[in-house]
């Protein structure tokens, strides 16, 4: 801009010293102020550079920050549901802008074509080919605390866990196996709300409710959460009932663990659930290991059968098995392999490589 004034001011001063020169017959050197015509336009230029200053800010927030993130895998599952090799990818848009300082509202877009292939659906990855919003949420301070309201927004995002492992495939999620308590869902509406101590303890708790009725005739979802994190462990409880509106009331116990040693991380799970006088359980367990070569391994074992992962005492238990080699190429680019194996009829198995970019 300084440049840009520069511009302006040189062929003012040309400008307003011609004159001078044709009618010096008429007028003395003393007649003419040139600083007081240099401060004139200077004014003036400052006045453009201010309004064009106004008009750059106007037009975009300068709290406004979105980011992008693509996963592409390549693989396959040798069993009865698939034995061909597949490519599956997922596209994911986060933008995120803030008003008060203190305060976010956050839109999540996603994309993926795996609706397309069995391996896809081992990934977690959905969507079809379409943009679909994912969620739309807004956060801000209550006090000390930190409430949070959205349209299809988990009541578990205020929660806080005690899970180190990174998951490879859908089969074994990232909340070490409590999908349905400390990795709680929602009906539609959310309110949740967490206060984070300064002694490593937090608590929290939400409410869901389907857009149609909040608190109401239909099936509502409450959740509260416990936890303490300290330098080497951490431990997280939570408790979630679905009182099923008209229907059968579901209540879900949920806890997660993490130590770490010298060599590995280790994340333990445990889910129970009762609904209609039927009890299930389910487990998890996960080991890190931090430092190996450029990157991490990971292999976990978790309860398995096709939903939720738990079962009654009356079923065959079930487990899936991973593990996976993660190394970062740079700073956007991190490269993933594995191998899998669930077991069921067919116990299938699986290889895949996912290529994960952030941006």
């Amino acid at each position: 801009m300084k440049l840009f004034k520069s511009l302006l001011v040189a062929p003012a001063s040309l400008g307003l010293l011609a004159p001078m020169a044709v009618t010096a017959n008429e007028v003395t050197i003393n007649d003419f102020n040139a600083a007081e015509e240099i401060a004139v336009t200077n004014s003036r230029v400052d006045g453009l550079e201010a309004r064009f200053n106004n008009f750059e800010a106007g037009s975009f927030s300068e709290t406004t920050v979105a980011s992008f993130s693509v996963d592409a895998v390549l693989g396959a599952i040798d069993g009865a549901t698939s034995e061909t090799t597949s490519l599956d990818y997922q596209f994911n848009i986060g933008l995120s802008t803030s008003f008060t300082g203190e305060d976010s509202l956050d839109i999540a877009i996603d994309s993926g074509n795996t609706d397309q292939s069995v391996l896809g659906g081992a990934m977690g990855f959905d969507s079809n080919n379409a943009l679909v919003v994912d969620g739309v949420s807004y956060s801000f301070p209550v006090g000390g605390a930190t409430m949070v309201v959205g349209d299809a927004t988990d009541i578990s995002t205020t929660f806080t866990g005690a899970c180190l492992y990174s998951s490879f495939t859908d089969y074994t999620p990232d909340d070490c196996g409590t999908g349905n308590s400390l990795g709680a869902g929602n009906k539609g509406v959310t309110a949740s709300i967490g206060y984070a101590f300064d002694n490593g303890f937090s608590v929290a708790g939400g409410i869901s409710s389907p857009e149609t009725e909040i608190v109401g005739k239909t099936a509502d979802l409450y959740g509260l959460n416990a936890a303490y994190s300290a330098d080497s462990y951490g431990l997280a409880l939570a408790y979630v009932t679905d009182d099923g509106g008209a229907g059968t009331e579901t209540t879900t116990w949920g806890f997660q663990g993490y130590y770490s040693f010298d060599l590995a991380d280790l994340s333990v799970g445990y889910e129970s659930q009762e609904s209609g006088g039927t009890d299930k359980t389910g487990y998890f367990v996960g080991l890190t290991f931090s430092d190996v070569g450029p990157g991490s391994v990971n292999v976990a074992a978790a309860t398995y059968n096709g939903t939720d992962g738990l079962f009654t005492s009356a079923q065959d238990e079930k487990l899936v098995y991973e593990a996976s080699y993660s190394y970062p190429v740079n700073d956007g680019m991190t490269i993933t392999p594995g191998v899998f194996i669930r077991e069921d009829t067919t116990d299938d198995t699986g290889v895949a490589v996912k290529a994960s970019f952030s941006f």
